[in-house]
């Protein structure tokens, strides 16, 4: 029988970076190569698209254009449909191992977190994933917004056992 510290440990702890998925396998440095060119060409292709222009997220938040919504949208249905292909199919990784999902309980950090996510995208026309992006394409002032994250990345971590989970 779990306790309810257990209980509430398992939930937290289920919120952290590790991968349940993550892989046994232990590779040479030079193995995450592919990974930054994967990166190069995602960040290509933001700026192609747009994704990274402050101007198209500030015209999303002023609910003036539809480009951004578009772009979200049709991730959300890519992934979507993705993940029912994976548990549909038993799709393995490369490597051969289970792809397996792990149901989360809503908690009200989600809400408070995806606020303080929203109002820092709105403010500095900059969510995580383009930001580097947007410094490869030469926007310097985005070293400000970077070092926010990292910096608002390590006060959670600080202070993430006095937060509502």
């Amino acid at each position: 029988m779990k306790t309810k510290q257990e209980e509430t440990d398992f939930e937290v702890r289920s919120l952290d970076t590790m991968c349940i998925n993550e892989s046994e396998l232990v590779h040479p440095w030079w193995y995450n190569f592919k990974y930054a060119a994967v990166g190069v060409i995602f960040g290509i292709v933001f700026i192609k698209a747009e994704i990274i222009s402050w101007f198209r997220i500030q015209e999303m938040f002023k609910l003036q254009s539809f480009h951004m919504y578009g772009v979200i949208g049709t991730a959300v249905v890519v992934g979507a449909i993705s993940v029912f292909l994976i548990k549909k199919l038993k799709i393995k990784t490369i490597h051969g191992e289970d792809i397996t999902f792990s149901s989360k309980k809503f908690n009200l950090g989600q809400i408070y977190g995806g606020l303080l996510f929203g109002l820092g995208w709105a403010i500095t026309g900059a969510c995580p994933g383009p930001l580097f992006a947007q410094l490869g394409s030469g926007s310097l002032a985005v070293i400000v917004v970077i070092l926010s994250a990292i910096l608002g990345t390590w006060v959670y971590g600080k202070f993430r056992d006095q937060l509502p989970h």
